[in-house]
């Protein structure tokens, strides 16, 4: 057996590790508010809305610019509400995740044409999300500023959405189409298969 069966072997095995770990922080910040066979609504504010004031908190010219004028102590005070803001920041966008997450399950169980791809595509996005949201929130909890990280994050996010809207709008023409097929008023046309 060569270097390159072990090395494939270990990526699976530490990426089932990973799904599997992040399996069990979803959990502990699923969102209970819709029930399980609905279709999530959009949060009232999105994650892009508090992008901005995030980054901003996080900047350190801005923590360069405040050691300057404010005593120590309240530097230390400052530093730890602004890595708290952070810190729920990034658990607002966990939460989003797992509603989106919910969609696409509910998406998928409406779409017959849903392919093994696609769900595997989903199980990749979100070990690729729960990894670098681990990883931020350490580097955050650690007192680092990981802006880009933070950003690309973010926008991972952005784009999911984005194609979960569009899966939603083709699901819904689809069923405007089959409605508008059964309501019209020649109906020997139409072939069940």
């Amino acid at each position: 057996m060569s270097l390159t069966f072990y090395l494939f072997f270990a990526i699976v095995g530490i990426l089932f590790v990973v799904f599997v770990w992040s399996l069990r922080g979803s959990k502990t910040h699923a969102p209970s508010a819709a029930p399980p066979s609905a279709i999530p609504q959009d949060p009232p504010v999105s994650h892009i809305s508090h992008l901005a004031q995030i980054r901003r908190a996080l900047a350190p010219a801005d923590l360069e610019f405040a050691s300057k004028r404010i005593p120590r102590e309240a530097l230390r005070r400052m530093r730890r509400e602004r890595r708290q803001v952070a810190l729920t920041y990034l658990s607002a966008l966990r939460a989003e995740l797992d509603t989106l997450l919910h969609t696409a399950r509910v998406i998928a169980a409406l779409s017959p044409e849903v392919a093994a791809g696609q769900e595997f595509e989903r199980v990749l996005l979100t070990v690729n999300f729960v990894w670098r949201y681990r990883m931020i929130r350490i580097s955050v909890w650690a007192g680092l500023t990981p802006l880009p990280q933070l950003n690309h994050l973010s926008n991972m996010l952005s784009a999911y959405s984005v194609r979960l809207e569009e899966a939603m709008r083709e699901l819904g023409e689809r069923a405007a189409l089959v409605a508008e097929m059964v309501s019209s008023p020649d109906r020997r046309r139409i072939h069940p298969a």
